[in-house]
């Protein structure tokens, strides 16, 4: 390395190592320049590739390839790929969560019972119907639901969010029929119950578990240890439990009443399962089990002669077959032409049945002829009718929808084979007398699509008056707080007007009721309509002891028959809030996590779900099983129409996620069950909506914009664009991260007290201090070498600005040559090092070590970066607290986008690229400090992006939690950094650059030519403000220099900032005025011919009576656009006149 001779001097050895390392500069350069031509020829020859490139329609799409078995950690010693790929940030991510037990409450504690100062969170999903695939409200449920979870898990909770499904009785037995039916040719009624039900968990084990695998793609953090369907053992269990309790205490009671009956299905439907179909007039609808369309939308009217004269009364009806159960006419008590009527009666033509003639004041007297036909075992107001006039009740139809025995002629026949035929009858007795247009609403049932029928049955009921009544009083009291508190209303609604709650569902697949109706032997067969036979019990011997007891008699006496019916699903649904923790069962579970805070949900179902747990929770458990209910709003399609398959604008969450072609779209349509006109309707729908397809977004995008989306009230109008615009945003995260992993480098270590000193403090220390030097082995690694370039960025040696021995022990250590392009400082040290003789090196003198960069005082763009953080951490936090996720969204989205990407980080480049290393360890420090609560900030949100970046960042101490989800989340207590002086100071800033950059854009000056630009400020204490940015101006304007100056030069152009400022541009020698005053005299005209076009049209007569205001606003805004640019302009090329003068 150099021959003996006599030692130099040390301004020798600085000009040899100098020379020295410009030379090896040179031939490394040279090096790299040769590597790439190699490099380039034996590309695509087989080279091993970090990660797979899978090719799709619009680019290729980077995948996770390295073998990482479930439950193992993603391996992310890897570099990043260049660019943001969800598929391969998604990937691996999920199992190791999973594995590693961060879902549970237990995690990092001693059991459940080891309840944290900070307390519980707990709350139940909404259970999805076993039969269904996730639909975007789900999506949305969930993507909600899992931030909420997070928030409070990553503020130190114990905090549990239980999954489960739901049996979905209806559903899940008319799926498993129609399978029976299509690939076997049975029926359930051919298997018998127990061999059905059997077919029926087969089939929910086989299919069932799809929706959890959805829901882990989504990324919920639920607790899969207590995953619970509710037909599972311990769920049955509560159901009998409950039934039991409350039959016994008489809230659920027998009863003979009017039901929603589905005669396709042969049982009752709650009302959520009946679609209110609005028909404008007469239509033909297709019905279940009839070959032609069945006319609806029309009201006949027809006679009833009255008896003993040769009156008639004349009534009207959309249902023209039910007349055959019409026990009565009823009139208004005040209504004259009907008063010496009322207390006669009419005769009924089909049957020997004399029907009276009564007066009630629920008919209206100006509708039609003021006289109402009344079948009280058909039709809820006539049915209350009945009651209160004593009339018989005559059911007319059977379960299957066929007339009833008892009706002539009719009998036998199905329920609107018999509307024309009895319409015929009438006719031919001379008694029919018009039909008209009439808009109405028709009942179908939207599991079947049959036409509901009401039907008077013996069923089971919730008496439901007391439980609503304390369910008021739990939310006038604060005790149960509905956000948003519009829902208030619609709650007092319902609790209002309660009806009891008709419980019995004539299916198979359900929870059976445990009721047992009895007989004693000797005493003849009892009325089956009569509560008192009935009991109920948690067994067959509790219900007969119950009932030998009941009837005096041994319980040899007693025979019993089971009640075949199944409990409505929503019964158990409503115990689902307790019965999931171990009911009636004291668990541990129960005891901690009960009540819980919260229940998120739907706005569609307050009454149906929501209404039904409070009763049951306050009822049998004493408790309110919430806390807080938030209602999100329902999600429609862009143009605000509901989602509906026949429209072709449903949307699977997967495609939003993984992306989809326009023709994959179409292939889903044709494989479902729509009518070939509607796949044809449905696929004009998607070809509008979808034109190029649906393109990939990703889990994290999806859910940051589902939940930046709860802002808009009841209703969400989803434009998948949109959600595209947040991949990009995650794009910006990624690029953000890279930045940072690159200036950061591989030593680096963040010190978690500094921010808070160099916040407290104003000047830099000026006492150096030392390290050791790393050892031998770590100084051929590229931490080691991190650590050294870093030091060397702002003096030549590794002790200071003369070599030492500590430098001459580092060249012995460092066994390769360093590189020029990865570590420059270092580098062009080992080249000074490498110009001494052995004997020069051997000579320096004693060496105290590395010397450590002190950090040098924050700049004002690093105090307002901090103090935009601590804002952002503000509002993300009032946003969790107060369920208003948009506020969250937008204050990340803001911060990330707006603050780190586009102001900080082009800020910080030259500080990077500069030789000052105190400047470089502050700007590191803060930029580390932002990247780290940013993730944790935006963590709950997009879990999947905010791992991957965090995990490839340093840590604050080897102590810290393993993975992001379960790390501290950022608090204003641990971020004080707000400064809103300095706000204020850099809004100011901003603003001088984006007049800078507008007037650029104006010339058509490109970012990478360097401007001159000069400030005149009239205002002392604002020339003091703008002097201390000229720095962060210099960068951001793309300026060569910023000068505050009194005299701006000639040649500049002029605009202004504010009252105080005018910015001086200097355009002279950067661009041809001639050419540009071309350029913007066409513009000009152009806008000019917009204005004159858009005004001439304005004045066209009726232009404001024949013009929608929207337009006409529109236009207008268009107007006052182009007249302000048009002056714009003006002023631009006045300025480049006086250049070319």
């Amino acid at each position: 390395m150099g021959e003996e001779g006599p030692p130099k001097t040390a301004k020798q050895l600085e000009k040899e190592a100098k020379k020295a390392a410009e030379k090896a500069a040179k031939l490394e350069k040279l090096a790299a320049k040769e590597a790439k031509t190699v490099e380039k020829t034996v590309a695509g020859k087989g080279a091993e590739k970090k990660e797979k490139k899978v090719k799709k329609e619009g680019g290729a799409v980077i995948l996770y390839t390295k073998t990482t078995p479930a439950g193992t950690k993603k391996d992310t010693t890897c570099p990043l790929p260049d660019a943001y790929s969800p598929q391969y940030v998604e990937a691996a991510w999920y199992s190791w969560w999973e594995k590693s037990g961060f879902f549970k409450p237990e995690y990092g504690r001693n059991g459940v019972k080891d309840v944290p100062p900070e307390g519980v969170f707990m709350m139940v999903i909404p259970p999805p119907n076993v039969t269904g695939k996730l639909h975007l409200g789900h999506a949305l449920t969930n993507s909600v639901e899992d931030a909420i979870t997070r928030y409070h898990r990553m503020n130190g909770k114990m905090t549990l969010w239980v999954p489960g499904s739901d049996h979905a009785g209806i559903a899940t037995q008319v799926v498993v029929e129609k399978k029976l039916a299509r690939e076997e040719g049975l029926s359930r009624h051919d298997l018998g119950r127990e061999k059905f039900l059997d077919r029926v968990f087969q089939w929910k084990d086989e299919y069932g578990g799809a929706i959890y695998d959805q829901l882990r793609k989504l990324g919920s953090s639920v607790d899969w240890d207590r995953v619970t369907f509710t037909m599972d053992p311990k769920c049955s269990k509560a159901v009998t439990e409950a039934f039991v309790l409350l039959h016994e205490e008489g809230t659920i009671y027998r009863s003979n009443r009017l039901v929603n009956w589905s005669c396709s299905l042969r049982s009752a439907i709650s009302d959520i399962e009946v679609d209110k179909v609005e028909l404008p007039g007469k239509t033909l609808m297709s019905v279940p089990g009839y070959t032609e369309k069945v006319e609806f939308g029309v009201i006949i009217s027809f006679a009833y002669k009255v008896e003993g004269c040769e009156e008639e009364i004349v009534v009207a009806t959309t249902r023209i077959e039910t007349m055959l159960g019409d026990t009565a006419v009823a009139v208004h008590p005040e209504d004259p032409r009907y008063k010496k009527l009322v207390g006669k009666s009419v005769i009924h033509p089909f049957s020997d049945r004399k029907l009276p003639i009564i007066a009630d004041t629920f008919v209206e007297r100006d509708f039609g002829t003021g006289a109402v036909k009344i079948t009280p075992a058909h039709d809820p107001n006539d049915y209350e009718c009945g009651k209160r006039n004593n009339l018989p009740f005559v059911t007319i139809f059977t379960d299957e929808g066929l007339v009833s025995p008892g009706c002539g002629k009719f009998s036998g026949m199905k329920r609107f084979d018999a509307r024309k035929a009895v319409l015929a009858a009438l006719e031919e007795k001379g008694l029919y007398r018009e039909t008209k247009d009439n808009p109405m609403v028709v009942p179908v049932c939207s599991r079947s699509k049959d036409i509901v029928e009401p039907i008077i049955k013996p069923q089971w009921y919730v008496k439901c008056d007391n439980m609503a009544e304390e369910a008021q009083k739990a939310v006038d009291n604060g005790d149960l707080r509905l956000i948003p508190e519009s829902h208030k209303k619609t709650w007092s609604y319902w609790m209002g007007g309660m009806r009891d709650w008709c419980i019995s569902r004539q299916l198979w697949w359900g929870h059976r009721i445990p009721a047992y109706h009895v007989t004693v032997l000797g005493q003849g067969p009892a009325d089956p309509t009569d509560n008192s036979y009935w009991v109920s019990g948690r067994s067959e011997e509790e219900a007969r002891s119950k009932a030998a007891k009941r009837f005096k008699v041994k319980e040899s006496q007693i025979q019993l028959v089971q009640d075949p019916d199944v409990l409505d699903t929503w019964f158990s649904s409503g115990l689902f809030p307790f019965s999931v923790l171990g009911w009636p069962d004291k668990t541990d579970d129960l005891e901690v996590f009960y009540p819980g805070a919260l229940l998120e949900t739907g706005h569609d179902i307050i009454f149906f779900w929501v209404a039904r747990m409070v009763f049951f929770g306050q009822k049998l458990m004493g408790k309110l099983p919430f806390k807080d209910v938030f209602l999100h709003a329902m999600v429609r399609d862009a143009h605000g129409r509901k989602m509906s398959k026949s429209l072709g604008n449903t949307i699977n969450p997967m495609d939003v996620i993984l992306g989809v072609t326009l023709e994959e779209l179409h292939k889903a349509l044709e494989g479902g069950n729509l009518d070939p006109k509607e796949v044809e309707k449905a696929k004009a729908g998607q070809t509008q909506d979808y034109p190029d397809g649906i393109p990939e977004c990703g889990t994290d995008a999806m859910r940051f914009g589902l939940c930046a989306y709860t802002a808009q009230g009841r209703d969400i109008n989803l434009d998948v664009l949109r959600v595209q615009g947040y991949r990009f945003f995650c794009n910006k995260l990624w690029n953000a991260t890279k930045f940072a992993m690159m200036y950061l480098g591989a030593a680096f270590s963040p010190v978690k007290s500094l921010v808070q000193e160099l916040l407290a403090s104003k000047s830099q220390s000026s006492t150096p201090t030392f390290s050791p030097l790393p050892s031998s082995c770590d100084l051929n690694q590229p931490s080691g070498w991190s650590q050294l370039n870093s030091c060397l960025q702002s003096s030549p040696f590794l002790g200071g600005q003369k070599p030492s021995s500590t430098d001459t022990q580092a060249f012995k250590d460092i066994t390769i040559q360093p590189n020029h392009f990865t570590h420059p400082h270092l580098s062009r040290w080992y080249h000074r090092m490498n110009a001494l003789t052995a004997s020069d090196r051997s000579s320096l003198p004693p060496g105290k070590g590395v010397l450590l960069a002190t950090p040098a005082p924050l700049s004002p763009m690093d105090r307002w970066i901090l103090s935009r953080l601590a804002y952002a951490v503000e509002q993300v936090n009032i946003g969790f607290t107060e369920y208003n996720f948009p506020l969250a969204t937008s204050a990340l989205y803001n911060f990330w986008l707006y603050e780190v990407c586009d102001v900080y980080l082009e800020y910080l480049k030259p500080v990077f690229q500069g030789s000052d290393s105190s400047a470089v360890l502050t700007a590191r420090t803060v930029l580390y400090t932002c990247l780290d609560s940013g993730l944790r900030l935006i963590s709950p949100f997009m879990p999947f992006i905010s791992e991957e970046l965090f995990q490839r960042l340093p840590r604050w101490s080897a102590t810290e939690p393993p993975s992001i989800m379960v790390t501290p989340f950022p608090t204003i207590t641990n971020t004080p950094f707000r400064n809103t002086e300095v706000e204020a100071e850099v809004e100011l800033v901003q603003k001088i650059v984006s007049v800078v950059r507008s007037t650029r854009a104006d010339y058509n000056i490109p970012n990478k030519i360097k401007t001159q630009l000069f400030l005149k400020v009239f205002c002392p204490t604002t020339t003091t403000i703008v002097k201390q940015y000229t720095t962060a101006l210099a960068t951001l304007a793309y300026s060569q220099q910023v000068e505050v100056v009194d005299s701006p030069p000639s040649g500049c152009a002029i605009v202004t900032v504010n009252d105080k400022i005018t910015a001086h541009l200097v355009l002279k020698g950067l661009i041809d005025p001639a050419k540009e005053i071309e350029k913007l005299t066409k513009k000009r005209s152009a806008l000019q011919q917009t204005v004159e076009k858009l005004q001439k049209a304005a004045k066209v007569p009726d232009y404001l009576a024949k013009v929608p205001e929207d337009v006409r606003k529109s236009n207008q805004e268009k107007v006052d656009v182009s007249q302000m640019e048009v002056a714009r302009l003006a002023d631009a090329m006045a300025a480049l006149a006086s250049i070319e003068a």
